[in-house]
């Protein structure tokens, strides 16, 4: 049993406190027997003055059992979902927003359509924000396909479709939301729903681009910038968009035109204040580390955009930034052991960061072995400050890598270093000559042939 504080349902709806008065006095009586109550401002009020939540869920039930369809009804009704909506939020309680939504499938049937399609992507969203639910809202989803499609609503039917794709992306069920968002690709497609296709499009991106198939992935991005250019997109999806091409292009290790694009995307979601500005600042000072710019990372962290987003995820930035620009692998590799959670969270940061530091590593390995033509290993990972198996094992994968020309002695711990062979120009030239020499026969003999015939 959940035990709450004092709670007043005033303070959901931010309202002051209505005054006992007679008419409220009758409902509260009527609200202890009666199997619903009317749909008027009084019944709203009633539910404000409850100090118990519970008391306020079951006087807002009783309000919906109401079978009155009148617009004043219907308007009061609509104000009882959002505050119960609100409630089970406050409350975790995501099995009773479950429950909610199939009672009202009846009022559904009386509302228009428009209002409906706010009701439920109100509900599911109210379900969203009570962590640990996501099959909570894959089942809600579902539930929420099977009616829509059983009412012909397509509209709704592919939101929400839509919506529980990304859920399936979210809990890693790509072979699913594939089928799901090809599907809806081609239907949308149909009805020429621009801004529905471009968030679908942009969804099937973010999963190849998870499923490590990157063609596709700007396939389907490139076919979402084209249909955002036909409609006008709110700041929040513009800023997805760009967001999600400079995680693309900093794969191809373009990290200026990466940069661009984190930059517009953080502009945007910093216009609306959405939560999504950090990432794209963390993606900007990743691409200043990635091109040797470690420098700027300070300076963009205390400019005035950078310091409104100042904490923890900037900070583990800042030391990553200061280990690369000392240019120190044990400063380095110290920062990515401390902040192995931070980074471990964010993918993107995280496999970017690890394949910098294995550069840095064998940049100075290759630097530290030049001088020598035989070299005992321990000195090496002395010299370097790694552990001896490590620096044996990129060692060996440098070579095969055919970052330097070697072999392993590994009977006698040492590692032999050759120089790079000499390209020599005379045999291509050779090459060359014989297939001129070649195309020459062939001409000739095409030629004679003629002649012949």
């Amino acid at each position: 049993m959940l035990h709450c504080p004092p709670f007043s349902i005033a303070d959901c709806l931010s309202l002051p406190l209505c005054p006992i008065t007679p008419s409220l006095l009758l409902l509260q009586a009527a609200a202890m027997t009666a199997s619903y109550l009317p749909a008027t401002t009084d019944s709203i009020a009633l539910a404000s003055k409850a100090e118990d939540p519970f008391e306020a869920i079951s006087i807002l039930h009783k309000i919906l059992e109401n079978p009155s369809s009148s617009p004043d009804a219907i308007r009061i009704k609509e104000q009882a979902i959002t505050i119960l909506s609100d409630l089970f939020t406050q409350h975790n309680m995501a099995e009773d927003l479950h429950a909610l939504l199939s009672q009202l499938m009846p009022f559904f049937a009386v509302i228009p359509k428009a209002k409906t399609a706010k009701i439920v992507r109100g509900i599911i969203d109210s379900v969203s924000k009570i962590p640990g639910t996501s099959d909570v809202q894959i089942a809600l989803c579902k539930e929420l396909v099977l009616w829509a499609r059983a009412e012909k609503r397509a509209l709704l039917r592919q939101r929400v479709e839509t919506r529980l794709a990304a859920l399936l992306v979210e809990t890693k069920e790509y072979s699913e939301a594939l089928a799901l968002l090809t599907n809806l690709v081609k239907e949308v497609k149909g009805v020429d729903h621009k801004r529905l296709l471009v968030e679908i499009l942009l969804l099937e991106s973010k999963l190849h681009y998870l499923l490590k198939d990157r063609h596709k992935a700007r396939t389907a991005l490139t076919a979402a910038k084209k249909a955002a250019n036909a409609v006008y997109m709110p700041p929040t999806q513009q800023g997805a968009i760009d967001l999600h091409s400079g995680i693309l292009f900093a794969e191809d290790k373009e990290y200026t035109t990466a940069y661009s694009y984190f930059f517009e995307a953080f502009e945007a979601f910093k216009a609306v204040e959405d939560p999504r500005a950090i990432f794209s600042l963390k993606y900007m000072l990743l691409c200043k580390i990635m091109t040797n710019q470690s420098k700027d990372v300070a300076g963009l962290i205390s400019s005035k955009a950078g310091l409104k987003y100042f904490g923890p995820e900037l900070n583990v930035m800042k030391a990553v930034a200061d280990a690369h620009s000392n240019r120190s692998l044990r400063s380095f590799e110290k920062v990515l052991r401390d902040y192995r959670y931070q980074l471990e969270t964010d993918p993107t940061i995280y496999n970017h960061l690890s394949s910098r530091y294995e550069a840095l590593v064998e940049l100075n390995l290759c630097r530290y072995i030049e001088p020598f033509s035989r070299v005992e290993i321990p000195h090496i990972a002395g010299l370097i400050d790694l552990p001896v198996d490590f620096v044996e094992k990129k060692l060996a994968q440098m070579i095969l890598d055919r970052k330097f020309v070697g072999i392993l002695d590994q009977g006698a711990g040492h590692i032999i270093i050759f120089d790079e062979p000499k390209k020599d120009a005379l045999l291509p030239a050779a090459l060359k000559t014989i297939s001129s020499i070649g195309k020459v026969v062939d001409s000739l003999f095409v030629k004679s042939s003629k002649i012949v015939h």
